[in-house]
């Protein structure tokens, strides 16, 4: 009889893991090219087929990339949550500002070229992004061609502006000094909201002294004008980053993304 109850244990837990996999596979998005500083798309498959896949950006102020907590450790979250993802470690411009924003076109398109071979979706590849990532996913958002953007957003404590409520370090490092205005002008993500905006989702804490709520605010505002399904949820602490990504806050927002991307009408 004990016998019997381990095997059935087993067989449980193995059902409830059945969706998650840590296998992990580089996708290439630049091909024949010779520069060290490369980006990198990696790749992190569901077990189980997946109709939706997210491009991953974590933040660092353009000057880095917090990639361990805001990139791999959220392709694993997403993996468990029956998200298929792909983590991206765009190249930091030192002042050369197409760069980040052409490694994420490359990324979404390479991850729709590659959705027949992972068996997701091509109209359900959403982008995330968090602090200056988020600034890199919000801009795929706004920047691109129609045809090139994501089929959604989420946004997680984002850099939005680059004018008055804007982070200056993620400014300086993305557009380089002394500061171009006109690049100033096109970098403020709330500037740049159109009517082909795709659905998006924002979360903010209240108490963010690094990157202000205004940000989001910001973005949002013009983003419901024109798609009626964005959300902006304002969390009431946490600061920059979320308490180090555990707590109250940073639970809250995964739980609400996530029921949010279920309502959504791709």
């Amino acid at each position: 009889m004990k016998t019997r109850f381990i095997y059935f244990l087993i067989f449980i837990l193995s059902c409830g893991s059945s969706i998650y996999s840590e296998s992990k596979e580089p996708i290439v998005i630049w091909k024949n090219d010779p520069k060290t500083d490369s980006p990198e798309l990696t790749f992190y498959p569901t077990q189980q087929p997946s109709d939706i896949c997210i491009v991953v950006c974590p933040g660092g102020g353009y000057g880095g990339h917090a990639i361990q907590p805001e990139g791999y450790g959220i392709a694993k979250w997403l993996n468990k949550n029956g998200i298929q993802a792909a983590v991206l470690k765009y190249r930091l411009s030192k002042g050369r500002h197409t760069l980040p924003l052409e490694d994420a076109k490359n990324a979404i398109k390479a991850m729709r070229e590659h959705s027949s071979k992972y068996k997701f979706n091509k109209d359900k590849v959403g982008i995330m992004g968090f602090s200056a990532g988020g600034h890199l996913a919000a801009s795929t958002t706004t920047l691109l061609d129609i045809h090139e953007r994501p089929n959604f957003g989420i946004f997680i404590y984002p850099v939005i502006s680059f004018g008055v409520h804007g982070h200056k370090g993620s400014r300086n490092n993305l557009i380089g000094t002394p500061i171009n205005q006109q690049h100033v002008e096109r970098y403020s993500l709330e500037k740049q909201v159109d009517q082909y905006i795709p659905p998006v989702f924002l979360a903010h804490a209240v108490d963010d002294k690094v990157v202000v709520l205004e940000n989001s605010q910001m973005f949002y505002k013009e983003a419901i004008k024109f798609q009626k399904q964005s959300m902006l949820i304002e969390l009431s602490d946490g600061g920059h980053g979320l308490n180090g990504y555990k707590g109250v806050s940073w639970d809250k927002w995964q739980t609400e993304s996530l029921l949010w991307i279920k309502t959504l009408k791709l």
